[in-house]
């Protein structure tokens, strides 16, 4: 199979929340607010070279989707996902090397991501990135609009 990677639009949208609802862990970590048509469309106003997906040559169907941004010295992996039927092609290396590819770009040095605890798939992926486990940190997080959950 044919699979194209090209820059996130905001026209992209149900597409790519389609694919974050095709698993439980990407359905997990959405939320109401941040994850909203509206509030991708401020995310990608403000990281408008930063966020790829990956698309079948044939069809046009979205098959995998990278939202990264930063804040002009670090970078953060908000969203990754790769539609389950998918898995295992390559798709996640090369939505990862354009993703770091375009922040190097801008001058970026540092990327970081999130990933649950019990995500084994996941966190192996990440390994093999060469991402590593900062265990001299705690996250930390508030909620700044009710609709949004704090976590656990």
């Amino acid at each position: 199979m044919n699979i194209k990677i090209r820059p996130v639009v905001i026209e992209d949208y149900n597409g790519i929340y389609e694919l974050w609802n095709s698993t439980e862990q990407s359905r997990r970590a959405l939320n109401p607010v941040d994850d909203s048509r509206e509030g991708i469309e401020r995310y990608l106003k403000r990281n408008p070279s930063t966020c790829f997906l990956a698309y079948t040559n044939d069809d046009k169907k979205i098959v995998g989707v990278i939202l990264t941004g930063h804040d002009g010295r670090r970078a953060i992996v908000h969203h990754m996902c790769v539609h389950p039927d998918y898995r295992r092609q390559g798709i996640a290396n090369k939505l990862v090397s354009k993703a770091e590819e375009a922040l190097r770009k801008e001058g970026i040095t540092k990327i970081f991501g999130l990933v649950f605890k019990d995500n084994d798939v996941a966190n192996s992926f990440w390994e093999k990135q060469g991402y590593t486990v900062r265990t001299n940190l705690n996250y930390r997080n508030k909620s700044l609009n009710e609709n949004v959950p704090q976590g656990e």
